[in-house]
């Protein structure tokens, strides 16, 4: 038996979870959180399940659900560094809900996931208010999530963000590889630098350089870190906009994520079809040639993984293709068409043809010429 001074025992605190610091930070995030909702959320915030009102589907004939779930990725090891936590929820919302567009999905409701180390409230609230702010920026709620205290699996200053969205569109209106024909122009859509994606490639060659996160670039007009840490456009409005007006005749987005472009477009094509995309019509932002030329990254490593400038795609009718281009234009969205839908088996010796990317048994796609110097 123990004798003298009685042990104050072993406490949830001192196991590393603060329950207090919890609280603080969901309520220094809760007014962005609200901010998102509008009529169709019911219950605020702090319920165990976020409550969404489903009654305004009663006006498609036949509404279908649409669900995607991702996350940020080793892109939060650059925010940890540079000790800058505000961008990186918007980089989730565009993982998430521009995979929802590239259906026609308008997207109703997204919840999100944030596993600390240890909860430092600023940090926490910075988080998930970026998430609020993007979610508000294209129309969709934030109806709940967690944010999970993990001492011991992660250290204190680390933490991982993922998050799940549903959205909704009408059958007639889906859109995908059944629509896509022969001829269709293939539009590329600006992306905003390196979006979400390929950061385990980029954070080596950094590493592999001795580069500094605060070193300023020249080429890239500021420091290293900040262009890095430029967040992923969002590009679920222009798209659902473009996707309602006839006159664009759209058929199908892909959105460039992980693996590239010639394998995100490869998943749109019905496997009759192939595509062609001309580099010639396009010249990537400076950190792209940055990465190459630092790390020597073989052309096929560097197209595979990143999307080289092109951050969402386009299929459309080619008689409506310049006024999907100035569409886009007007949305803020720079856009070109860089190539063409074209019969299967047409891009034999074109070089390279990425085929059945992700499992899916789609069209082959060829990249052809060579981007401006």
């Amino acid at each position: 038996m123990t004798t003298g001074a009685t042990s104050p025992g072993t406490t949830y605190a001192s196991a590393g979870v603060d329950v207090r610091a919890g609280d603080l930070a969901v309520a220094m995030m809760r007014e962005a959180v609200t901010a998102t909702h509008g009529p169709q959320v019911l219950g605020g915030t702090g319920g165990f399940a976020g409550l969404f009102d489903a009654s305004a589907l009663l006006r498609h004939r036949r509404p279908l659900l649409a669900t995607s779930t991702d996350g940020v990725g080793t892109k939060l090891a650059v925010a940890r560094a540079m000790d800058r936590h505000d961008t990186v929820g918007q980089d989730l919302v565009a993982m998430v809900v521009d995979d929802l567009v590239v259906c026609g999905a308008e997207p109703l409701f997204m919840t999100d996931y944030l596993a600390v180390g240890t909860v430092v409230p600023e940090r926490v609230a910075a988080i998930v208010g970026g998430v609020a702010r993007a979610c508000a920026a294209v129309g969709c709620a934030l109806v709940g999530g967690e944010t999970a205290e993990h001492p011991g699996l992660l250290g204190p200053d680390e933490y991982d963000l993922a998050g799940a969205a549903t959205g909704v569109v009408e059958a007639d209106d889906l859109l995908g590889p059944a629509r896509v024909r022969e001829g269709d122009a293939v539009l590329a859509l600006a992306s905003s630098g390196l979006h979400s994606n390929g950061y385990s490639l980029v954070r080596r060659v950094v590493a592999d350089a001795g580069w500094a996160l605060d070193r300023h670039v020249p080429e890239l007009g500021r420091a290293l870190g900040e262009e890095l840490l430029e967040p992923t456009r969002l590009y679920t409005r222009a798209c659902l906009a473009l996707a309602r007006t006839p006159a664009c005749g759209v058929h199908a987005f892909s959105h460039v994520t992980g693996g590239g472009l010639a394998a995100n477009l490869a998943r749109v094509l019905p496997a009759h079809l192939d595509a062609v995309v001309d580099r010639s019509t396009w010249s990537p932002p400076p950190v792209f040639g940055l990465v190459a030329a630092l790390g020597r990254v073989p052309t096929e490593d560097l197209e595979g993984t990143l999307n080289q400038g092109v951050g969402m795609l386009a299929l459309v009718d080619p008689d409506g293709a310049d006024a999907a281009v100035a569409a886009l234009a007007a949305d803020g969205v720079p856009a070109w068409v860089a190539g063409r839908v074209v019969a299967g088996g047409s891009t034999d010796g074109l070089g390279p043809v990425v085929r059945g990317a992700k499992g899916v048994d789609g069209g082959g796609v060829a990249l052809t010429g060579a981007h401006p110097a």
